[in-house]
This record gives structure tokens, C-alpha cells and sequence, in this order.
């Protein structure tokens, strides 16, 4: 099998390459990989490999699996140059572009294992990466869909820089540093509180505070709006919530799932609350057993104050693969309904894990 990476420099590429080294991923296999660059062609690739020209479908026709970080915009120019040379290797992307194609699958392979093996027993060749807060979210909640339980879905996320990019992060960065220079100034001239949050409310408001990428202040604030308008009030990140989530989960009848998704200054973890209306009352015990009997990566944290606060945070769970699911109660509308917070790191299991696995997927069911 010969794999081309590319994008594998990138945010999310960074962290799928540590991942497939941390796992020993091709150790015992046999397969060459070949990595691909778009603005460093020639120059020196991991494992003193010369990079190739991502923008060469002559030379990309070549791989049997193509793994790419790289983004939207080049998958909508290359994809379609490849396939209409005639190229019938298998795609595996990590960006938007390609998600709800009919002829593709979405890869979170907790949930559907079964559904990429059978894709690529019946010739699917494309498979791609779910949003971040999506597979987040199926994933906090899988034990609750393998049990049927679950009539509808609205989330709440508060999602990090790193599902913007990292001009975002190093943004948010940026502007904690310029409030934290007010903050330490106005300390300095022994000033009031009051003094200091009117210095800093200036400072988020003047026309030189870093704003480029997000447009307004992250930082001491929050961006209530994610993505493009969409559709009914609703812009497209919220959309996915519905229309990615059915797809991973492959339903005869559809969940309804729907929300606001807001940004928050957090570097690389998504937050989510969820209000859930079950199919039938369960007691929390046991939707606590269930939840966290569904896979090895939920953690469910007791409802209490000291625990809830020292492992249900994004500081908790930053680079691990623990999906951190919490403040688990019934709602006073009604005992059929429920409320939890979940908080996952949005570079792995929102991003690059998938991504892994369904490489290994690839590799088990196709060469090995």
C-alpha cells in the first residue's frame, strides 16, 4: 500500500502524524508512504523523504490511499482532477468538503465501525472526517443511541480557537497578551478594580486590539456565531449537529438534533451542554452506567462540586483522548428529559482520531 500525506504539517495533521507514531501505526505493515507538500516542494520530508507536489495528480494518481489535512479548497480543485483521470484509490479526508456526498462516509469508528468495513467491502473509495463538535457530541452520547434512547438532541457548544486554525489560536493568543499588559499596568498604578475592568473593556474595544481573523475580542468575551448563515435561523456549523450526525449514525428515522454553537477562548477543547429528551424515563444511575459502559474513551465525572471542577474542564482534557461526560440530572420539565456536560479535546477525537483509525480500518479490511 502506498499512502500519500498530505497537509500532514497542518493543526490537525501535526497531531494525526504524532498519533500514527505514538501507535506504532505502520510498524509491522508493509506500505511506503510518500508525502506530498503545497508550498515546500523538494525540500526535506520526515524521515529525510523529499516532499512531492500535492498539486501533481500525475504524481498523487500514484497512491493507493491519500490522506488529507490540507483543507476544503484543495479538496474541491484536486479531488475532481484525480477521479477524472481515472484514479481508484481510496480518499481519506479530514476537511468539510466532501462529508455529504451520497457516495461517502463519515468516519467515527466507535459508532460505525461496521458501516466503513461494509463501505469498503461495496466500493466506497471516499471517507472523511466529521465536525469536531459533532463526533464530540456522538461520542459523549454513544451508549445512549446504542441503547435507543434518545427522541431529540439541542446542544449548547462552547468551542475552541483550534476548530477556527492556527492563525485563530495564535490570535486569542495575542489578545490575551495585550489585556494581560492593561491588566499589569493598571496593577502597577495601584488602581481599583473598577479602573481595571474600564481599562480593559477600552482596550477590547479600540481599534488596535488584535482582531483580524476573528473580526471581534475573544478573549474576556465570547462569538455567539460559528460558520455561515445557513438555513431557518441557523448557520451551517449548527447544521451539521443534524445533518452529519444522522449520517454517522446511519438511522432509518432521523434524530432531530439542533443548537447554538458560540466561541469561546479556549485553546483546543470543545464543551458542549446537552438537553435530551429520552424515548423513555431512565434512572440517572443507569444512564451513568450506560454512558460510560459505551466505550473505553467516556469518563463519566460524578455530579459533585470537587470532581466536576478537576476533571469536567477543558485544562482536564487537553491533549487526551478522554471524552469527559458530567452534571448528569433530570430536568424539571418533565423525567424523560436529561442534561449533561461533555468537554473533549477537538484535535483528536474531533479531529484526527477518526482519521487514524479509519486509516487502520483501510489497511486491515484492504491490504493486510
Amino acid at each position: 500500500m502506498n499512502i500519500g500525506f498530505v497537509g500532514w504539517r497542518g493543526l490537525v495533521g501535526s497531531v494525526l502524524m504524532q498519533r500514527i507514531e505514538e501507535e506504532k501505526d505502520f510498524e509491522d505493515c508493509q506500505c511506503d508512504r510518500t508525502f506530498f507538500s503545497t508550498s515546500n516542494v523538494g525540500g526535506e520530508g520526515p524521515e529525510g523523504s523529499v516532499l512531492k507536489d500535492a498539486n501533481n495528480v500525475s504524481l498523487l494518481k500514484n497512491c493507493d490511499v491519500i490522506v488529507t489535512c490540507q483543507g476544503s479548497s484543495w479538496t474541491k480543485e484536486i479531488y475532481p482532477q484525480l477521479r477524472n483521470v481515472g484514479w481508484s484509490g481510496i480518499w481519506l479526508d479530514a476537511s468539510s468538503a466532501l462529508r455529504m456526498e451520497k457516495d461517502s462516509i463519515i468516519v467515527l469508528d466507535p459508532l460505525n465501525r461496521e458501516q466503513i468495513i461494509s463501505g469498503l467491502k461495496n466500493g466506497i473509495k471516499t471517507f472523511v472526517g466529521g465536525n469536531c463538535t459533532v463526533s464530540l457530541m456522538l461520542m459523549a452520547c454513544h451508549g445512549l443511541f446504542k441503547n435507543n434512547l434518545v427522541e431529540w438532541i439541542n446542544s449548547m457548544t462552547y468551542q475552541a480557537a483550534s476548530g477556527a486554525g492556527s492563525q485563530y489560536i495564535k490570535e486569542l493568543l495575542r489578545q490575551m497578551e495585550k489585556i494581560g499588559y492593561v491588566n499589569a499596568l493598571a496593577e502597577n498604578i495601584s488602581s481599583g478594580i473598577l479602573e481595571i475592568d474600564r481599562e480593559i473593556s477600552n482596550l477590547l474595544n479600540s481599534l488596535n486590539f488584535p482582531c483580524e481573523s476573528f473580526k471581534v475580542p475573544l478573549a474576556c468575551s465570547l462569538i455567539p456565531w460559528i460558520g455561515s448563515y445557513f438555513i431557518n435561523g441557523q448557520t451551517k456549523e449548527e447544521w451539521k449537529g443534524f445533518a452529519e450526525g444522522n449520517k454517522i449514525l446511519g438511522l432509518a428515522e432521523p434524530i432531530p438534533i439542533s443548537g447554538i454553537c458560540v466561541r469561546v477562548g479556549v485553546m483546543r477543547c470543545h464543551s458542549q451542554a446537552l438537553l435530551i429528551k429520552l424515548k423513555r424515563h431512565t434512572s440517572i444511575e443507569e444512564i451513568e452506567q450506560i454512558i460510560s459502559a459505551a466505550n473505553e474513551w467516556v469518563k463519566v465525572v460524578p455530579n459533585n462540586e470537587e470532581e466536576t471542577i478537576h476533571r469536567l474542564t477543558p485544562a482536564a482534557v487537553s491533549g487526551k483522548l478522554t471524552i469527559a461526560v458530567g452534571r448528569i440530572n433530570e430536568v424539571l420539565i418533565g423525567n424523560e428529559y436529561i442534561q449533561l456536560f461533555t468537554v473533549g479535546d477537538q484535535l483528536l477525537w474531533g479531529a484526527a482520531e477518526p482519521i487514524r483509525r479509519a486509516l487502520c480500518i483501510i489497511w486491515q479490511e484492504k491490504y493486510s
